[in-house]
């Protein structure tokens, strides 16, 4: 009889063990996640602070494209005010968009391609690009692994038990999948 009873108490306790340890492992994804978020964060913000010195290094040589750099204003304060991970994806697509559409009317002026200023926010924004397309990868990398762990057996009863959700991938769409052109 106490042999049987060692045996339950000893299975509850791998029970017990296998909760918490999947609770911890949830955490851990969810904790990450959050942190790649934050670091996709940062460099959307850093992008957002090289937009107005580009507006108005650009405004200063090219007058007459006014609509143009209102459109870029716009889509940066649309995306800084964007806050799901989709508003986020939508507005900055949005935004690449009208920043190829200003690079692209900046090769209609050879002085302001020499300026250096243009030329250094030209290089910052192009390693700004880069910094937030790995951190992109890391934050996806980091959304799946934790769906993953949410939606498989036998971890999604831990999750559904304690209502851990599911994140979703910051995505880009369409032509914005290829990078904002910043060479000239």
């Amino acid at each position: 009889m106490t042999i049987i009873l060692y045996a339950i108490a000893g299975i509850l306790v791998l029970l017990v063990l296998w909760v918490i340890f999947t609770y911890n492992s949830l955490v851990s994804f969810r904790n990450r996640t959050k942190e790649a978020w934050s670091d996709i964060d940062v460099q959307l913000k850093r992008r957002y602070n090289l937009i107005p010195n580009l507006v108005e290094t650009v405004k200063g040589y090219a007058t007459h494209e006014r609509e143009l750099l209102e459109k870029v204003t716009q889509a940066r304060a649309s995306a800084m005010n964007a806050q799901t991970i989709d508003e986020h994806s939508k507005a900055e697509n949005m935004l690449s968009s009208t920043l190829k559409s200003l690079f692209a009317v900046t090769e209609n002026y050879p002085d302001l391609k020499a300026s250096v200023n243009f030329l250094e926010l030209q290089r910052e924004l192009r390693d700004t690009e880069d910094k937030i397309q790995a951190s992109r990868r890391f934050y996806n990398g980091n959304v799946r692994d934790m769906n993953t762990k949410i939606e498989t057996f036998p971890s999604n009863v831990i999750a559904n038990m304690f209502s851990f959700k599911k994140a979703d991938f910051f995505e880009i769409e369409g032509e914005a999948r290829e990078p904002v052109k910043v060479n000239f």
